[in-house]
């Protein structure tokens, strides 16, 4: 694939060195002069100096025929247009961004972005995961499908144990797709499987669902 990356910080450059060491062909966009000169010298001529937010920057280095575009400097506001421009003005099929701030992720979904990638949201999810009374932990968003994949642990209490899957009544659009269990090997659950405390439960929902399946598999 061709990939653009605009902002050549420390993110920039180490998803550059991967990408390019996976076989993909990539152009990272920088608009200072120093650190686009010390990425070319380290690994060849795969820095253009220019703002990834002007469109006459994003036609020299040929954004049309991109398959990808990937905004990671520290400005919210600048891979915010970086993208926008790319995917309205040019066409790019897959856009992602960096989002320092968690508050912006809506307003990027919103508008129309592809992916967004908080770090603080990333490493909060992390925190839930090894918090034993965390409820949900979000795992994936397939935002073009309107889909969550979330992970539902059961607690001890829950009314749901001892009780198969089939006499749950999951909210449309929701289905159980693992189980794992606290000491046997994880499996896809079928109508007749029992839940038992500790499971840890991966289904796809909706997010308009999440809090019905959640309070479902919890008993609450």
């Amino acid at each position: 694939m061709y990939i653009i990356v605009v902002g050549g910080g420390r993110l920039g450059y180490y998803l550059t060195k991967a990408l390019i060491s996976e076989g993909h062909e990539v152009l990272i966009v920088e608009k200072n002069p120093t650190i686009c000169q010390n990425i070319n010298d380290e690994l060849g001529t795969v820095c253009f100096r220019g703002d990834g937010c002007e469109a006459a920057t994003l036609v020299e280095i040929g954004t049309a025929r991109a398959d990808m575009l990937i905004a990671v400097t520290g400005d919210d506001e600048d891979n915010l247009v970086a993208c926008q421009v790319a995917k309205h003005k040019f066409n790019v099929p897959r856009t992602i961004a960096r989002v320092r701030n968690p508050k912006n992720e809506t307003i990027f979904k919103t508008l129309g972005i592809d992916v967004t990638v908080s770090s603080t949201n990333i490493i909060l999810e992390y925190i839930k995961e090894e918090v034993p009374t965390h409820p949900l932990t979000h795992l994936l968003t397939i935002r073009d499908k309107g889909l969550e994949i979330v992970e539902v642990k059961i607690p001890p209490d829950s009314t749901t144990v001892g009780k198969p899957v089939k006499e749950l009544p999951l909210p449309e659009g929701s289905k159980l797709v693992l189980i794992i269990p606290k000491e046997h090997k994880p499996h896809v659950p079928s109508s007749d499987t029992i839940l038992r405390d500790g499971d840890r439960v991966i289904a796809v929902t909706t997010p308009e669902s999440e809090e019905a399946l959640r309070a479902i598999l919890r008993g609450d």
